[in-house]
């Protein structure tokens, strides 16, 4: 075959009749990454000619899609510019054209069987098409036009004798034509089936490599039959493993996934995006879902992934998709971003929290810049900013569980008093630093003849309204005094109350 001489340039063609499945992705990336690996073209072509199913919305999100993927296309027609993709129903004419010539040259014919004939002959016999118009005399035809029977154009299959299709990744595939069905081509309404458009598209746009899921493998001979009977040369195929579910059983669901104890798991590409999962550690799960380098390596950047890629390291039995292995990757591509990256992937989710405004004021984004490093490493998605985060982003905090303000073996009067003088000693700081903090805090626990934890866990609680958070004086650091100082107001009303009602008690017994 002599594809092999030609430059690369492979396409992904997906239909917009529903949203961008990671299915798709994987399949796009495999194509990307062939393509960058040879210096080669990557094209992208909306098949939309099946228009009763079509939704523009689909197709935004697939292009979004692989927008927030970085998987970028090298060329697109005329109209629209370079960064918008080939669009199938605007070739609708030139389908036609092929259509008609396979027609004329007696390797197509035109088939009058109406719906409710054909459906009749699946619940009867349980096969497809019979053929019952592929012989019918020009006479015959020309009664059924008369008659304004409307009609398909259907490809005359060999009837005898087998089509083989080279396969990149399965080898040698053989079908016997005479099980094969005469697939539509064009349809009544007058466009393109899948079977003639891609075929057609594929060759005017000198597609040398056809890499799809393994799903159009029953529909490979048809396209070969399409091909000979133009004359033109076959690009090379390799149908791709499909993804099953994590369980490994059975293939990847459409739909969310929802495990045994009822968390949701994402399966399109936009709920990954929303869901906090960085384009980085996607691309490098999908990589690796069908595809090895060797036998150890987990993690490629985006330029090892295209230095190292190849057909032959994809597997031909499906592999199972991994949210934990996706979950651990995530992490580690955040803990590598720089803080201004990792604070710029952040600011959105913690906008739609409504914890930081459209408009983030230099002031908070200050604040960002600073909370971020201590969040890093406990992050395993961005969403998880959020929760973890939150009471940075806040003026007051709320104290569920009021009687974690007490130090441990501390009654109220005894903390409050601790936190007192604490808020007197951080008010009086010349500077509002870790560095200033620490030894002052340290100092107070010492000279009242606690632990450093019965001082230290009340202060947490105080300003952050939890019991965990990053280390205190961190945290002290980046919430600035004024906050601080507020919130520890408040806890020490709080002390103050519980102690009247303690006083209370204690009359009323």
């Amino acid at each position: 075959m002599s594809t092999e001489k030609r430059p690369v340039r492979v396409r992904i063609a997906p239909s917009p009749t529903g949203p961008f499945h990671v299915g798709g992705a994987r399949t796009a990336l495999y194509n990307w990454l062939f393509a960058r690996h040879h210096h080669g073209a990557f094209i992208v072509r909306i098949e939309d000619t099946d228009r009763r199913r079509y939704r523009p919305e689909a197709e935004a999100d697939i292009l979004e899609g692989l927008r927030w993927l970085g998987l970028d296309w090298d060329e697109g027609p005329e109209v629209g510019g370079p960064h918008a993709p080939y669009v199938q129903s605007q070739r609708v004419e030139i389908h036609r054209h092929y259509a008609y010539a396979l027609l004329e040259s007696g390797q197509a014919y035109k088939c009058f069987c109406s719906p409710e004939r054909l459906a009749q002959l699946r619940r009867q016999r349980g096969l497809g098409y019979d053929r019952h118009c592929r012989n019918l005399t020009p006479e015959e035809v020309a009664a059924q036009e008369k008659a304004g029977r409307p009609y398909v154009i259907r490809l005359k299959m060999p009837l005898e004798g087998v089509t083989l299709v080279s396969d990149l990744i399965r080898g040698d595939i053989v079908f016997e034509n005479a099980l094969l069905e005469d697939a539509i081509l064009l349809k009544s309404d007058g466009y393109p089936t899948y079977h003639l458009a891609n075929v057609v598209d594929d060759h005017l746009m000198g597609i040398t490599h056809v890499m799809r899921g393994d799903e159009w493998v029953p529909s490979t001979p048809m396209h070969v039959v399409i091909y000979r009977a133009f004359g033109w040369e076959l690009p090379a195929f390799a149908h791709l493993p499909i993804i099953l579910s994590p369980t490994g059983r059975g293939k990847m669901s459409k739909r969310k996934i929802v495990s045994a104890d009822g968390r949701e798991y994402p399966v399109m590409v936009r709920e990954f995006r929303e869901a906090g999962y960085l384009p980085e550690a996607l691309l490098n799960l999908l990589a690796r879902t069908g595809w090895a380098y060797d036998d150890h390596t987990e993690l490629f950047s985006r330029e090892e992934l295209i230095e190292k890629f190849s057909l032959e390291g994809v597997n031909k039995a499906p592999a199972a998709f991994s949210y934990d292995k996706l979950l651990w990757m995530n992490g580690v591509y955040i803990r590598r971003l720089e803080t201004d990256e990792l604070a710029r992937r952040c600011r959105p989710f913690l906008q739609q929290a409504g914890l930081l405004p459209a408009e983030v004021p230099p002031e908070l984004e200050e604040r960002l810049h600073r909370v971020i490093p201590l969040f890093r490493e406990r992050m395993h998605t961005l969403r998880d900013i959020v929760e973890l985060s939150a009471y940075f982003f806040t003026r007051e905090v709320d104290y569920p569980d009021p009687a974690a303000l007490l130090g441990k073996g501390l009654d109220a009067a005894s903390t409050r008093a601790g936190l007192e003088e604490a808020r007197r000693r951080l008010a009086g700081l010349p500077e509002f630093t870790e560095a200033a903090i620490e030894p002052v805090l340290r100092s107070l626990a010492e000279e009242r003849g606690w632990k450093a934890g019965q001082l230290f866990m009340p202060l947490r609680v105080a300003v952050t309204g939890r019991t965990v958070s990053p280390g205190l004086f961190e945290t002290l650091a980046a919430l600035g005094r004024e906050v601080v100082l507020e919130r520890l107001d408040r806890a020490i009303a709080l002390l103050t109350d519980m102690e009247r009602w303690a006083s209370a008690s204690d009359g009323s017994a």
